[in-house]
């Protein structure tokens, strides 16, 4: 296990889960589950099976390193990596990669989101440790794909090639293509077709592996992030070095990027309860449903001929609902938000615009 770092990324801001989830206090930080956790925190409390406190990393933006700090204090401080400027995942992954690798050049990491949902961890677990053994021995870009159980617009979808042998009873094989968001025609031909798995946004790739790729795919990304930044991880130049570095560099995803193009991509296929909860339609269907389908939070909440939507509002606060059907309803410090579940993807125009008419307070 010592070789074995983890890299929590943090710095989203979770706008489709609005108005619960807001830019002062995103979804990774909110017990939205109602577990007693926060999301971060559930992440953090499922890898330490598999890593040491002390090799995790945690990216996100400056203004929630207090939050970092507060829901994870295990970890120090120089375990929190501060971005800038969000500049999607490629850059992230790059300043997270070089500061592991400044600490231990024979690291094999996992790379995650910090608000996914695990139901199976034993089974998580399992597949995690087989993925990291396949990591640290092969020149491997390795990816955890999800059976899919519907056709799903809201995922990146992975098409598998050759199934690659192995001892171990897991379903390990070569990538074909990644596919991002389809539409429903699209995503129906996928699900049928057997070839294709969601695409989980884990990562598992040694230091070495990952390294390799930036130099052959974003080679100014490689060149700022890995070979002038090689003196400066650790020492008081570092955050002046990483804004530079995060201005110049540019808004690329790791998939559109790096997994894309390689040819060494493999993705090992698994169901373990995975769900990135990334809309309140995600929540609702891991969420326990009463008699009429409905998902309820709040104590206080009445409804009439009102069926398959869901519902949260504050413990406390009356809310009575009557004759909707496929609905999202949820108030939150005052925000009313009623949208229909198969809109939900408008959820992020809806906070564009209250944000272009109202200023940042109420998003």
């Amino acid at each position: 296990m010592k070789n074995t770092y983890c890299v929590i990324m943090a710095g989203g801001v979770g706008s489709r889960f609005w108005p619960l989830s807001k830019s002062s206090m995103p979804k990774q930080f909110l017990d939205i589950l109602g577990t007693g956790r926060t999301f971060i925190q559930m992440t953090f409390d499922r890898f330490k099976r598999i890593c040491p406190v002390e090799n995790f990393i945690v990216v996100t933006n400056f203004d929630y390193k207090d939050l970092v700090i507060q829901q994870l204090p295990e970890i120090s401080e120089k375990q929190i990596l501060l971005e800038p400027l969000r500049r999607n995942t490629a850059p992230c992954i790059a300043y997270a990669s070089n500061r592991v690798k400044s600490m231990n050049p024979n690291a094999t990491i996992v790379v995650a989101p910090s608000d996914h949902l695990i139901l199976n961890e034993e089974e998580f677990v399992f597949q995690l440790k087989t993925g990291i053994s396949f990591a640290a021995e092969h020149n491997a870009l390795l990816t955890l794909g999800i059976p899919p159980n519907r056709p799903e617009t809201g995922f990146g979808y992975i098409q598998i090639a050759n199934k690659i042998e192995n001892e171990e009873s897991v379903h390990l094989y070569e990538v074909k293509t990644f596919t991002e968001k389809p539409n429903l025609d699209m995503a129906k031909i996928f699900v049928d077709s057997g070839e294709f798995y969601w695409n989980s946004g884990i990562f598992i790739w040694s230091v070495n592996s990952i390294s390799k790729a930036f130099e052959k795919h974003l080679p100014d990304m490689y060149e700022r992030f890995f070979t002038k930044g090689e003196k400066m991880y650790g020492t008081p130049d570092e955050i002046y070095f990483i804004n530079k570095a995060y201005s110049e560099c540019q808004n690329t995803s790791i998939d559109y990027a790096v997994m894309e193009n390689a040819d060494n991509v493999f993705v090992l296929c698994a169901d373990f309860g995975w769900s990135d909860v990334g809309t309140w339609g995600a929540l609702y269907a891991q969420q326990p449903k009463d008699e009429k389908n409905n998902v309820i939070s709040g104590d206080s909440v009445f409804t009439y001929a009102s069926e398959n939507s869901i519902i949260h509002v504050p413990d406390g606060k009356i809310a009575v609902l009557q004759g909707l059907d496929g609905y999202i309803v949820v108030e939150s410090d005052d925000i009313l938000l009623v949208c229909k579940k198969d809109d939900e993807q408008q959820i992020r125009l809806i906070v564009n615009d209250i944000r272009l008419e109202k200023g940042n307070k109420f998003v």
